[in-house]
């Protein structure tokens, strides 16, 4: 082997360094074990690059665009630069618009207050709720969920064309699931979308960390996505894209910072010029450490380079499903197949048992921390299980019997930091969960399942 192809190897051995790496928790049968973070499609760890950069201009903090002080103004510049190294990252139009928010679901609520009158929008059912339900105010048709992506793309085009009347529109979608972590194909459906006079805006938030993501490449109107699952967790977002529906907007929060002038009027009213710049919708003291940590990442995972990253991430995929291809009671949940391309977020069921439980017994035995439950995307998770809204049951008893539909699913994702071990580790449990079943007694406490501590062990 070549000295190039083994450092080539060795890259893809390597997961970036974040906060919690060797974090130990206690386990219920006794002792410590370094926990194994596998809950990145909810909130991904702090990659420890932004949290130095962070660190680094604490110290430096201060008003943001109206200060004269030497802090304010560099907090500005750094705000800014932010802005711009975002677009970048984004692979931003000259003319887009780069709109920090607090998160995902706040950045589509600004798009859905923004839409002009008359404005349709499509969404399918399969979309995370952050971008299944802030159109409820608007006129949206909700789309069947589709079994393949040249299904996706035809359903649309069929809803498109079939519209009346042909106004303006707006197609939503995911660009990767944050249950099955399939890839959707989203440059077509931009391509559908635009041949028949409708814009698109992607939610990048599970496909950001994973995937790069062009605006300009995909051709899409704009896109949104969260701090906290690219590795900033400091309550930031963003929204990016077009201008022209956004300055035509009333500001999504009135206030300092949206306004160029505000006057009196002799009448006693005020009236307002508003900005016609990304500040028309960021009213009140921008959160600048969320803004520059959203940058930093960005920075970073560009400097790993997405090629390195998505190879890893395969890798550690094809571990997973592999490891438990031989256990008939698992089933992964898909839309597209399970050949369809994916990010790390696989999303499954155990015959016989109730998620709740293994998800506990997972955290409490073996120190995983995964999600259960339907993953704040309820239609989808409900059409992959083929269940009816239901009440989960109690956490010591079965979900559902061998063959019987189970209510809800069990995710395990992961990502730029996760090691090898922390996956092989999960395989390892789960294959033993299943086997030889849990060794502590659970019970549910405020709608949860967790060890319980007044009885012995199983």
């Amino acid at each position: 082997m070549s000295v190039t192809t083994a450092a080539a190897d060795q890259s893809l051995c390597t997961p970036l360094p974040v906060l919690g790496r060797d974090v130990t928790v206690p386990l219920v049968t006794g002792g410590e074990v370094t926990y194994a973070a596998l809950d990145y499609a909810a909130s991904a760890p702090a990659l420890q690059r932004v949290w130095d950069d962070v660190a680094a201009y604490a110290p430096y903090y201060g008003s943001v665009h109206r200060g004269a002080g030497y802090l304010s103004q560099l907090s500005t510049d750094l705000f800014e630069n932010a802005r711009r190294t975002v677009a970048e990252f984004l692979g931003c139009r000259d003319a887009d618009q780069v709109v920090f928010t607090r998160s995902t679901t706040d950045s589509l609520n600004l798009l859905a207050a923004a839409l002009p009158a008359g404005c349709r929008v499509f969404v399918f059912e399969t979309e995370h709720h952050a971008s299944l339900l802030p159109w409820r105010h608007a006129d949206v048709t909700y789309l069947d969920a589709p079994r393949t992506p040249d299904q996706a793309v035809a359903t649309l085009e069929r809803a498109l064309a079939d519209r009346e009347p042909h106004g303006p529109a707006l197609v939503c979608v995911t660009g990767a699931s944050n249950v099955t972590g399939e890839l959707w194909p989203v440059r077509e459906l931009a391509a559908a979308a635009h041949a028949h006079g409708a814009r698109i805006v992607l939610d990048a938030a599970q496909l950001a960390p994973h995937h790069p993501v062009s605006v300009t490449d995909l051709d899409v109107d704009w896109v949104a996505f969260s701090g906290h699952k690219l590795y900033a967790p400091f309550g930031a977002g963003v929204l990016a894209g077009r201008a022209d529906w956004l300055r035509a907007a009333e500001p999504y929060l009135a206030g300092g910072g949206a306004s160029r002038r505000v006057t009196r009027r002799a009448d006693g009213g005020v009236d307002v010029e508003w900005h016609d710049t990304a500040a028309r919708h960021e009213a009140g003291s921008p959160n600048v450490i969320g803004a520059y940590a959203i940058a930093s990442a960005c920075k970073a995972l560009t400097e790993a380079g997405f090629d390195t990253l998505v190879a890893r991430e395969r890798r550690l995929i094809a571990a997973v499903r592999e490891g438990l291809a031989d256990v008939p009671e698992v089933r992964f949940l898909s839309l597209f197949g399970d050949d369809a391309p994916r990010v790390g977020v696989l999303s499954f069921v155990v015959d016989g048992w109730n998620s709740s439980h293994f998800a506990a017994a997972l955290s409490a035995e073996y120190g995983i921390g995964v999600r259960d439950g339907l993953f704040c995307a309820h239609p989808l998770v409900r059409t992959l299980l083929g269940s009816d809204p239901q009440t989960q049951g109690e956490c010591g008893a079965p979900e559902a019997a061998p063959g019987e539909k189970s209510l809800n699913a069990i995710r395990v994702s992961f990502g730029a930091g996760t090691p090898d071990e922390h996956v092989e580790r999960f395989v390892g449990a789960v294959r033993e969960l299943v086997r030889d079943g849990a060794k502590w007694n659970y019970r549910t406490e405020d709608g949860r399942c967790v060890p319980d501590t007044s009885t012995a062990a199983v």
